[in-house]
């Protein structure tokens, strides 16, 4: 039976595994030694206290609060000094740059950069998700495999839960995400919804940010504290709910992000394959891909995760249940020889 993905050699699974680690211990013990910049000391109602000098990502000078002068924070400027924190920076570099030379897969220079600038604002730690076609690409690495088809993208989507406490991560955080994506000085520019980002000299690469469909239906809805729009859609509820957090990698280094479940992602594009109208055929067709690359390679690997995600599916009600059926229905039509419906039904889905 013919496969719709490769594996990496085993020398590339191991160097991402080790790297995932290593940029996920990383992400949580950031800390102001990891900024450039310097310490400096205020002298207030007779006691010494430490700050720290920097410039924030899009060039902004800030000063943070760090501590009295104590023996706790004369150990956190001592190790500042060392080096140890910068030295480290360099080590996950190599890294990087040696896990891609044994094949694992990159983000394109420019899109790592916009995904970088967001993330060294906050925007994943207050919540954001990587989605569409990044997202796809991204599940190569973490599964150790390389896609045959569906993951060529011109543009970068991600979503936030917006209001929907049920499904947000970590709404007491703020970030700013119009100043993040300003910094970057490549020509964004918002259009009137402000839901969507473009460029003027490169017309297909826009950045989207997106949220489920809530009461307010797919008005856009602002949300204060990410100073961003969302443009709701109907069904994202399932890529957003439950996210995971993994590594994408850039020539620059690797990038902690939050990705849908592969599993939720691949059944929400089945789902919205058929929503899409005659003219985005182009993009329903590139849903189906991933939907097919993604179940061809959960099925034979991890049946019991799609057989949970897809009885959840059919009991949030007839509407969803009615179009993951339509896009199955398509799925069998264009790959008739990786036999989903059998497959599936193996597994009593």
């Amino acid at each position: 039976m013919p496969s719709l993905y490769t594996d990496m050699s085993a020398a590339a699974q191991a160097a991402f595994a080790g790297l995932d680690t290593a940029a996920r211990q990383r992400e949580i013990g950031r800390c102001v030694a990891d900024l450039p910049g310097g310490f400096t000391r205020k002298q207030i109602k007779q006691k010494t206290y430490w700050y720290y000098q920097a410039k924030s990502p899009d060039g902004i000078p800030i000063q943070t609060y760090v501590g009295p002068d104590d023996e706790a924070t004369r150990t956190l400027l001592d190790a500042h000094k060392s080096g140890h924190h910068a030295q480290a920076e360099k080590v996950l570099l190599r890294a990087t740059r040696a896990a891609l030379e044994l094949g694992c897969i990159q983000i394109p220079l420019k899109h790592a950069r916009v995904i970088n600038r967001l993330g060294d604002h906050g925007f994943f730690r207050a919540g954001g998700i990587l989605v569409g076609t990044h997202a796809f690409m991204a599940y190569q690495n973490l599964f150790g495999i390389t896609w045959q088809s569906g993951a060529m993208t011109l543009d970068l989507d991600f979503a936030h839960a917006g209001r929907n406490v049920s499904i947000a991560l970590q709404p007491e955080v703020r970030m700013d995400a119009r100043r993040a994506i300003e910094s970057l000085e490549m020509g964004f520019v918002p259009i009137q919804s402000q839901t969507t980002y473009k460029k003027a000299d490169e017309p297909d690469f826009d950045i989207d940010f997106l949220t489920c469909i809530g009461r307010t239906g797919d008005a856009p809805v602002f949300i204060d504290s990410l100073n961003l729009t969302l443009q709701p859609l109907k069904f994202m509820e399932l890529s957003m709910e439950d996210p995971l957090t993994s590594t994408v990698l850039g020539r620059s280094g690797p990038m902690v992000v939050n990705l849908p479940r592969p599993q939720r992602y691949a059944l929400h594009k089945l789902i919205v394959y058929g929503e899409r109208p005659q003219n985005m055929r182009t993009k329903a067709n590139k849903d189906l891909a991933q939907a097919a690359a993604l179940l061809d390679y959960m099925l034979a690997m991890d049946l019991d995760i799609i057989q949970e995600a897809w009885h959840d599916t059919l009991a949030r009600g007839q509407g969803w249940q009615n179009r993951l059926e339509q896009g199955l229905h398509a799925l069998c039509q264009h790959y008739p020889a990786l036999n989903f419906q059998d497959r599936l039904a193996t597994g009593a889905v």
